[in-house]
């Protein structure tokens, strides 16, 4: 049984051009909720995936200002993780949670 609060760090993986890249080098990349550090993540990957990680590298993307019918908004921050897994891992991230 894994723990309901694993559900909350990981919001949901990230699929762009650069995390496709980067999934050779044996790395995911995941948006997580902000409050997350970097051992509730790698802990939380562990436990959802049952795989090993070796690191976490995370960062945060400052939201934009985006104009939509001449009104001003700004898109939130998101913060994303780059997790590496140890050699022979992996993660298929097109099935989801």
């Amino acid at each position: 049984m894994t723990d309901l609060r694993h559900y909350d760090v990981i919001v949901s993986p990230s699929i762009t051009e650069k995390s496709t890249l980067v999934s050779e080098q044996n790395q995911v990349v995941f948006n997580v909720a902000k409050t997350a550090s970097k051992p509730e993540i790698k802990a939380a990957v562990e436990a959802l995936f049952g795989v090993k990680v070796t690191a976490v590298n995370t960062l945060v993307r400052k939201g934009k200002v985006k104009r939509f019918r001449g009104f001003a908004g700004k898109q939130s921050d998101v913060k994303k993780a780059i997790v590496t897994l140890a050699d022979g891992q992996s993660i298929d991230v097109t099935t989801g949670l």
